[in-house]
């Protein structure tokens, strides 16, 4: 068993931290929050409570995870990717919208399936989920669910191809498809994409 590796400047209020994670420089991970094993956290994160880090996931730099956030196994989120928890968000300090908050009602998950990966700079709307093995470009912004190995880029978001579950660009021909790089093989079916278990 490895313990977490904390850095010194690591501001760590949480205790739900799994084995052989590594949390850098100036991360915040408040109270409540759950971070799996053999994750890497990268400099300048913020976790809220409430959030959830399934094991082996990547946070590169200057992430801020908000409440109702689920991260699967495996997911991998470039730096400064935007996350958000609230459709019509108000400061619930402003006497007009207080009411708005005197509960959770208001909050909307957000789930990222195992072996996603998010890009620079993306956007995820509140309530979106992002298919297991799924890629959205930098920059983008996801505004609608993402099929499982959809490759989607652009503001909004569309799909542009398929991805493998190791991150290479399927070659798609008629309604197969297969990795140049791993040798899996997909067959389309519609808006999805299913692997072919080889025998």
């Amino acid at each position: 068993m490895v313990p977490p590796r904390i850095h010194n400047t690591a501001l760590v209020e949480s205790d739900d931290i799994g084995q052989g994670t590594a949390i850098w420089a100036f991360v915040h991970v408040m109270k409540g929050a759950h971070i799996g094993a053999n994750c890497n956290i990268g400099d300048n994160c913020f976790v809220e409570s409430g959030v959830i880090v399934g094991d082996n996931v990547t946070l590169k730099n200057s992430n801020m995870l908000f409440e109702g956030l689920v991260l699967e196994e495996g997911v991998f989120v470039g730096p400064h990717v935007f996350f958000t928890n609230d459709r019509y968000p108000r400061s619930p300090r402003l006497p007009e919208a207080a009411s708005r908050y005197h509960d959770k009602s208001w909050l909307v998950s957000t789930r990222v399936e195992r072996g996603a990966s998010l890009g620079a700079a993306a956007v995820l709307i509140a309530g979106v989920t992002i298919g297991k093995y799924a890629m959205v470009g930098a920059g983008s912004v996801v505004s609608k669910d993402v099929a499982p190995h959809a490759l989607v880029i652009g503001a909004p978001a569309h799909r542009v191809g398929w991805v493998c579950r190791c991150g290479e660009k399927l070659n798609v021909q008629n309604n197969t498809a297969d990795c140049k790089t791993c040798g899996d093989r997909y067959v389309i079916e519609g808006e999805m994409i299913r692997r072919l278990e080889l025998s």
